[in-house]
Order: structure tokens, then C-alpha cells, then sequence
């Protein structure tokens, strides 16, 4: 029974979004481990960006300072 927890911060991943990662992750699991999709489970939690630290600053005031997480082009 696999179990996979992603961690986001709180910054308006849709329904949508959430739904492609979960049947992508599952559907992943069942094609590389074989195993049964039935059984897979799969957790999203989201955290306030008050409560996730990175290069020693919440990731709030990366965000005030125009740090994101996206793709750079």
C-alpha cells in the first residue's frame, strides 16, 4: 500500500491542480512499481508560507522580496 505526502505552501494550488497530481502520482506508482491503484493513497498538505523556512527566512518574506518557486523562462 503506497503512501505519498506532498507538501506545498498555501499559495492557491487549485482543485484542479490537486487532482492532476494525485492521479499522476498514482498512475506513476502503478506503471513503475506495479502496484495497485486501488491501494495507493496520496496526501496533499498545504502550509501557511509563515511556517516554511528556506535560506534561513520564511518563505513569506521571500515571497514580500519577489522570490518565487516558479519556472524561470
Amino acid at each position: 500500500m503506497p503512501y505519498v505526502k506532498i507538501e506545498v505552501t498555501r499559495e492557491g494550488v487549485t482543485r484542479e491542480q490537486k487532482q492532476t497530481l494525485i492521479s499522476g502520482i498514482t498512475n506513476l506508482i502503478s506503471e513503475v512499481l506495479d502496484k495497485d491503484p486501488k491501494l495507493t493513497h496520496i496526501v496533499i498538505q498545504e502550509i501557511e508560507p509563515d511556517d516554511w523556512g528556506y535560506a534561513g527566512e520564511q518563505v513569506s518574506v521571500l515571497r514580500e522580496k519577489g522570490i518565487t518557486a516558479n519556472k524561470q523562462l
